[in-house]
């Protein structure tokens, strides 16, 4: 028996997005129990150099850098920016003393959802649409009939393509902010 949608292609994306939450949450409450509360700075620290490293798949796929083997790349990619994210979201903990920290963490927030559609909705669709495609291909329909009937399903998973179109301007903003938080604790430390 075939397992509905919902668990099969969306319940993994919020199970990736919850279990971060919660990690960072658990870390948190951790650190302020055996008071090591000053370790959540230097996850700031660690968080985004977790996450710049991340890039080399960024870095591959736009042929910048000529190792490494980009489907594995990609999961570093994906598995380090969801570790680096979970650093960051201790490091900013609940605080409530500047803007600038917070929008940060919630373009982190939307960047890690935006990376999780394109790891998980995007590659399901894709794998459904070919399943699809094979099954009335199989069955002896022409072509043009597939192509027909595949019209909507077809142009719902190009659409679901550009995510990428709102993941990367994201992504730059989060680091834009992030820059400016460490200049402006830079600039106004003691």
């Amino acid at each position: 028996m075939k397992k509905p949608l919902f668990v099969k292609y969306v319940l993994p994306f919020f199970q990736w997005y919850a279990l971060m939450i919660f990690f960072a949450i658990a870390i948190d409450y951790i650190l302020h129990h055996f008071q090591l509360v000053f370790v959540g700075r230097y996850l700031g620290l660690i968080g985004t150099l977790t996450i710049c490293t991340s890039f080399a798949y960024s870095l591959r796929k736009r042929k910048i850098i000529e190792s490494g083997s980009p489907k594995k790349l990609l999961a570093l990619h994906e598995y380090l920016a969801w570790i680096g994210s979970i650093m960051l979201l201790v490091h900013a903990g609940i605080h409530f003393n500047a803007v600038l920290p917070w929008l940060a963490i919630l373009m982190l927030l939307i960047a890690v959802a935006s990376g999780l559609v394109g790891k998980f909705l995007l590659k399901r669709a894709n794998e459904l649409l070919k399943e699809r495609r094979q099954a009335l291909t199989s069955s002896g329909i022409s072509f043009v009939e597939v192509d027909k009937k595949l019209f909507f399903d077809s142009i719902t998973v190009d659409l679901m393509k550009k995510w990428r179109v709102v993941h990367l301007p994201i992504t730059l903003l989060l680091g834009l902010l992030t820059l400016m938080h460490i200049i402006t604790i830079l600039m106004f430390s003691k």
